[in-house]
């Protein structure tokens, strides 16, 4: 695999609202938001001033929520905090390509499209993964596993900076944990970014113990640790 720069890492969310989801931004000036039902994640400038913070909240709306992800910089102080998050960024540096079609045939993983988005929000609803909105699906190829009909587990691509992809909302129904359906989905995910010549990344919350463990079993290492911040727009 072709090795790449992970200083592109550093602004997963304006990495990708200036490339592969441009499509998917609202801009004004250099500041970039997701369109709404798609993610609440922003962007500003790596030294944002007062003029810039001004026109993300305008951008926002008066009382939006402005999801900064792993953001360094803060906002103005009558901005209204929302949530503080401790995590991890982690990439993956597994030895060679996964077979696709093994992860993915051969463990009964399917792709999901737009009419499964009711089941995933229901799915989303019970696991608690972390943000998923109607429109969330839209910034990749997301993958489920069904038992009996029913959707039990998921996951799926969300960032995309240049050279990587971000593996996001994995998550698995309480009543069909422990079975290693979380494990199959991520690797036919790290299959199938693998196949583009890209490179797989995640975050995760640092109290996530348990999956931070899985992923480090599949082959990720923490890159750095990071801190998730959200605001309220004045």
């Amino acid at each position: 695999m072709v090795n790449r720069d992970a200083v592109a890492l550093d602004d997963p969310v304006g990495e990708s609202l200036r490339g592969l989801h441009a499509h998917l931004a609202r801009r004004l000036g250099r500041t970039a938001t997701y369109l709404p039902g798609v993610a609440t994640f922003a962007a500003v400038s790596a030294d944002p001033d007062s003029a810039e913070w001004a026109d993300l909240a305008r951008l926002l709306g008066r009382g939006e929520l402005a999801d900064m992800f792993s953001c360094p910089t803060t906002p103005p102080s009558d901005w209204e905090p929302v949530f503080v998050l401790e995590g991890r960024q982690m990439i993956w540096t597994g030895n060679g390509r996964p077979d696709r079609p093994q992860a993915e045939t051969d463990t009964g993983v399917v792709e999901l499209g737009a009419d499964s988005v009711p089941e995933m929000l229901d799915l989303v609803a019970r696991a608690q993964p972390g943000p998923f909105w109607p429109r969330t699906h839209e910034l990749g190829t997301y993958l489920g596993i069904r038992d009996n009909g029913t959707l039990v587990a998921m996951a799926g691509e969300r960032l995309r900076p240049p050279g990587w992809t971000e593996i996001s909302a994995v998550c698995t129904a309480p009543e069909a944990r422990g079975r290693g359906h979380a494990a199959r989905l991520v690797s036919a995910l790290v299959a199938r970014i693998a196949s583009r010549n890209e490179r797989p990344f995640l975050h995760v919350a640092e109290a996530n113990i348990g999956a931070i463990a899985l992923y480090e079993r599949l082959g990720f290492e923490v890159r750095k640790h990071v801190t998730f911040r959200g605001f309220r727009t004045p």
